[in-house]
């Protein structure tokens, strides 16, 4: 997969079916753009994704905290079999383009767009005035085909990163599975941690997250852990943990099932299932002890 960042300066030799969007946390919703745009790999079409490398929430200010990282977008496109990402540049020079100036400028001169989805909130463009109604008015003239992708509902919801997210902040995994169409995914490399489930007889494993990932509220999780092509039966705590340094940083610390072996610096993958309890203090390590234990014998039966 060709990736074009850091730049406006771009050119597509070939004639490109494009997804047009955010694509903060892949859900259902992007998965059908996806979809449209990969099948018109059959007419001989470039499949290519144009988002932005910003999201508008953290530019223009508010959001600061994303459902997917950059790094996890890209792995996602490579594994659907997308030949070209686009992260178009947001910035003040950027942001003040002139819709109509974005349709004729990248879409059709510099992408060769010949097939063009987007959903019904597509927004871009100088105050975020160019939309599904103005990229259909310039199809003709600029030679695309332009499709409107409706919203995806779950259980008569319409689904969308919003509410993926608020259901990530209320920690609703399976809500947030149900509109993802997979579980809520958290990487790192695995670090040292104070070993204390080492101590207490159950190792675990702790990964650092990016700092922007959106994680769900601090507590005990029923997991599942990918390390290498292995999937491992975990259940995992979210929160504030110190590693090599005294500095508390936010982390997630997961006991494997049926692992041995040696797991540091190793690349690993969390996904979230449900929620099991929230984080608290323990009067001792005795009852800190017979918690885990609690926790990890739950996990053998519920996931």
């Amino acid at each position: 997969m060709q990736i074009i960042e850091n730049t406006t300066e771009f050119y597509l030799d070939n004639k490109s079916a494009v997804a047009l969007g955010k694509f903060d946390g892949i859900h259902l919703g992007h998965r059908r753009l996806l979809e449209r745009v990969l099948e018109q790999k059959s007419r001989g079409l470039r499949t290519v994704v144009f988002t932005f490398d910003t999201s508008a929430a953290s530019f223009f200010g508010g959001e600061t905290k994303e459902l997917s990282t950059r790094e996890e977008k890209r792995a996602a496109f490579f594994r659907l079999g997308i030949d070209v990402l686009i992260e178009f540049p947001l910035n003040r020079e950027t942001a003040a383009t002139e819709p109509a100036e974005f349709v004729a400028r990248y879409l059709a001169e510099q992408m060769q767009t010949a097939y063009l989805c987007a959903g019904p909130d597509i927004s871009f463009g100088k105050g975020g005035a160019g939309d599904y109604k103005l990229l259909s008015e310039y199809a003709e003239t600029c030679g695309y085909q332009v499709e409107l992708i409706d919203k995806v509902r779950v259980k008569g919801e319409e689904v969308s990163s919003t509410r993926v997210r608020q259901a990530v902040r209320a920690g609703e995994m399976e809500k947030v599975s149900a509109m993802l169409g997979a579980p809520y995914c958290v990487s790192g490399k695995v670090v040292h941690g104070r070993q204390l489930g080492r101590k207490l007889g159950m190792p675990t494993a702790n990964i650092l997250p990016d700092t922007r990932k959106l994680l769900p509220p601090n507590g005990v999780y029923y997991s599942r852990a990918r390390l290498g092509d292995r999937v491992y039966r975990g259940i995992s705590n979210v929160g504030c943990k110190p590693t090599v340094s005294e500095e508390k940083i936010m982390g997630v610390e997961t006991y494997l099932y049926d692992f041995s072996g040696e797991v540091y610096d190793r690349a690993m993958t969390v996904e979230l299932l449900a929620f099991r309890r929230p984080e608290q203090d323990f009067g001792s390590v005795e009852a800190l002890r017979r918690q885990i234990a609690a926790d990890v014998e739950a996990g053998r039966t519920a996931t």
